[in-house]
């Protein structure tokens, strides 16, 4: 799974974008890529590791997550969590991981947007995607709510099988 780290370097990200297709200002690009290249620079070490580990894979970089929303959704996409949410789905999907629960809170419009939103585009590029969005609030139905999950599991299962087989 993503590390809290990523999402500051998604907010980072951004601004490169603004740049090239907003007329967003040149300082804050350099700014971003400073500070990216800064960070990746942590990491470095941790990426090495992982790679030459047989159970694990290193995170991708930064840029490299927004080049897996190509096809899907633009990185002009800003707003919530914008193409990060769904370079993530797709970073799980690519790994094997096709079975995922995108648990948003329901207040949270951006998220819709990014999160049920970018389920049918991802399904049209990973049809093996099982993909199922739940809302989480105060007054939402916890019966509903697991009823949602227990059905995402259980067409998850036959999937399984066959791909064991």
């Amino acid at each position: 799974m993503p590390d809290m780290l990523d999402f500051f370097l998604y907010s980072l990200a951004d601004s490169i974008f603004r740049h090239r297709y907003l007329a967003g200002s040149r300082r804050d690009m350099y700014l971003s890529k400073l500070f990216i290249g800064y960070l990746e620079r942590f990491r470095r070490d941790v990426r090495k590791a992982l790679d030459r580990s047989s159970r694990f894979e290193s995170p991708p970089t930064i840029y490299e997550l927004g080049e897996k929303v190509e096809g899907i959704l633009s990185q002009g996409h800003h707003t919530g969590e914008g193409w990060f949410l769904t370079a993530e789905m797709v970073e799980l999907i690519q790994m094997g991981a096709p079975n995922i629960v995108c648990v948003q809170p329901f207040g949270c419009l951006p998220n819709h947007v990014t999160g049920k939103g970018m389920i049918r585009g991802l399904k049209r590029k990973y049809p093996e995607a099982n993909i199922v969005a739940i809302d989480y609030d105060p007054g939402a139905s916890e019966v509903n709510q697991l009823n949602r999950i227990k059905l995402m599991l259980s067409s998850a299962t036959p999937e399984r099988k066959e791909m064991l087989a």
